[in-house]
C-alpha cells in the first residue's frame, strides 16, 4: 500500500464523546494530498430481542474550507436552543413526570377500598 493511502486511513487526532446509547467520534484525517479534514461519526447501539446488538453509524465529512461557516452556524443553533429551552433535557423530565402522573392516576382512578369498608370477619364465623 502506498504511503499516501496509509495517511488517508490514519487518524491524526481523535476524541470520543460517550452519550448514553450514542457515541460520537471526532477524527482528524489526512487526504491523499496530505491535507487534513474532520470526520464526525455518530454510533448508536441497538439491542435485539435475543440479546444480540448492532450499531448504526452516521458520518459527516467536514473540510477546512467549511470550518468557519460550520462553527458559526453550530454556535448560532446551540445558542438558540439554550436561550429558548435552557439546558434541562426536557425528554428526561417528561419521562419522570409521565411515570409520576401515570402512577398517581392509577391510584386515583382505581377504587381502592379503605380499611373502614372491610367487614371484620373471624374464620370461626364461617
Amino acid at each position: 500500500m502506498r504511503e499516501n493511502d496509509m495517511l488517508e486511513k490514519e487518524e491524526i487526532f481523535s476524541k470520543v464523546l460517550r452519550a448514553g446509547r450514542r457515541t460520537y467520534f471526532f477524527d482528524v484525517r489526512a487526504t491523499k494530498a496530505d491535507d487534513y479534514y474532520i470526520t464526525i461519526t455518530e454510533s448508536k447501539k441497538f439491542t435485539e430481542e435475543d440479546g444480540s446488538f448492532h450499531f448504526k453509524k452516521h458520518k459527516i465529512y467536514l473540510y477546512k474550507e467549511d470550518f468557519s461557516a460550520f462553527a458559526e452556524i453550530l454556535e448560532e443553533m446551540t445558542s438558540y436552543v439554550l436561550n429558548h429551552k435552557g439546558e434541562e433535557v426536557i425528554s428526561e423530565r417528561h419521562q419522570k413526570d409521565f411515570k409520576k402522573e401515570y402512577t398517581t392516576d392509577k391510584i386515583e382512578d382505581s377504587e381502592t377500598p379503605s380499611s373502614s369498608s372491610f367487614t371484620d370477619i373471624d374464620f370461626d364465623d364461617i
